[in-house]
């Protein structure tokens, strides 16, 4: 049994707290049921399901702190995780930046949980494969794709009192289509809370378009161009630079957020005025649990407010340092835009090249947060509001800083996920001047 209930859980964690002979005690317990199914060359290739439960015991004699984890959960191998947690405080060196766990904290449930999603079958897995194989092989097209669905659970007390318990699901799939001569590619994502919401034969056909259009890329000459990054080609280099909202970076000059001089750019003009990023675990276009890492609530609030930086995110320890008040750090970044699709913006743009997918980003430079990466999987010209033809991938080089100073026209916030960042996001498309190109790619 991967899925514990309240009462199970509260149960454990009790008997683990009052094991230990430590001066605090904090247990997590987490467990999860997922489900996956592979394919390639319009075959699938593998599916299973993973099922797992994990506790881990963390214990403080003074500053020195020690973790242990196990899965299984009789009282002795419960005697000896906690033992074995205190064996290793003891043996640690003090921690000049620990901070005692947490009060007694009260959590508002956010709506993480889909019965629907929770319900997935290997049969339900394997309509998903079919139906995304069966109309590229009718076109002579290659499919190759992934569905990873889930639910799970997290858990957590303290020697303190606090405690925490709630259930979530995941979906994620993700479709690459081939011409048969590896010429064209095209791709498609989709990430929700709630797989009722999946429409996968109509969403392997917008892959499948793209894949047929591309086949027959010219060159451009490198440079700067009016863009439209589909949302997901966005969310890669956005969420690489939420990463550095970070009070202890910047304040440290680590940081694009750092001030010169000393201190940060917390209530300073960064961006266009019609950037506006919030924080919501209980949206529910995108909710997460409403409690970060160290236990802390998560709270609704602004992290770029017309285009100002209006939050940065104080770890315990950092906040307590600095005399600021400690926040749940956020686990979704909703970003603002207006009621147009991709379409539309592609309408209403004279010269310019849209952009499907960014992958393969890496940092250049932490002070600016310029990223290269490169496009791939469908990249088109513009032309007088419609798709000319296809154009080979680029290299860019592109700061979302200086990107989010040069928009033209936002649309309609979709769900994506946040790749490496964690984030959940809702992300619109956007349309943007001087986007910067550096070279051109042969991948496809």
């Amino acid at each position: 049994m991967s899925i514990f209930s309240e009462a199970q859980s509260k149960t454990l964690l009790d008997k683990v707290i009052a094991l230990s002979k430590a001066d605090e005690c904090t247990a997590v317990l987490t467990g999860a049921i997922e489900g996956n199914v592979r394919f390639a060359l319009n075959n699938i290739s593998t599916s299973g399901i993973v099922s797992d439960v994990s506790l881990a015991v963390q214990v403080a004699f003074g500053k020195r702190v020690g973790t242990a984890t196990i899965n299984e959960f009789d009282d002795s191998a419960l005697e000896r995780v906690v033992r074995r947690a205190e064996d290793l405080a003891r043996l640690a060196p003090e921690n000049p930046e620990f901070i005692p766990a947490i009060d007694k904290q009260n959590y508002t449930a956010s709506p993480t949980f889909s019965a629907a999603t929770a319900a997935i079958t290997p049969e339900y897995r394997a309509k998903v494969a079919a139906d995304s194989i069966a109309p590229c092989r009718d076109n002579k097209l290659t499919a190759a794709g992934f569905l990873e669905d889930g639910q799970s659970f997290v858990a957590f007390a303290n020697s303190k009192g606090n405690f925490g318990y709630q259930t979530a699901t995941s979906f994620n799939y993700t479709c690459t289509v081939r011409t048969d001569d590896g010429r064209g590619s095209g791709w498609v994502g989709r990430n929700l809370k709630d797989s009722s919401e999946f429409k996968g034969d109509a969403d392997v056909r917008v892959a499948m378009r793209k894949a047929t259009e591309s086949a027959e890329a010219k060159a451009l000459e490198p440079g700067k161009y009016t863009v439209i990054l589909e949302p997901h080609a966005a969310a890669g280099l956005i969420s690489f630079m939420m990463n550095f909202f970070d009070a202890r970076q910047a304040d440290e000059g680590r940081s694009f957020l750092s001030k010169k001089g000393g201190g940060n750019k917390l209530g300073e003009q960064v961006y266009d005025t019609r950037v506006n990023i919030t924080a919501d675990p209980w949206d529910p276009r995108a909710p997460v649990m409403p409690w970060d890492q160290e236990g802390l609530p998560r709270e609704k609030m602004a992290v770029i407010e017309n285009g100002k930086v209006a939050s940065l995110r104080y770890s315990r320890y950092w906040a307590q340092k600095q005399g600021k008040k400690a926040v749940g750090a956020p686990g979704n970044l909703l970003m603002a835009g207006g009621d147009k699709s991709t379409a539309d913006l592609i309408k209403g743009t004279q010269k310019g090249i849209l952009v499907t997918r960014t992958w393969y980003i890496r940092m250049v430079d932490p002070q600016t947060v310029l990223l290269t990466g490169l496009t791939r999987d469908g990249t088109f010209y513009i032309e007088n509001g419609v798709i000319k033809h296809p154009v080979k991938n680029f290299r860019f080089n592109e700061s979302p800083v200086i990107m989010l100073n040069n928009i033209e026209e936002l649309g309609r916030p979709v769900r994506v996920a946040g790749d490496e960042s964690g984030f959940v996001m809702m992300i619109p498309p956007m349309k943007l001047r001087d986007f910067t190109f550096t070279s051109l790619s042969d991948a496809v």
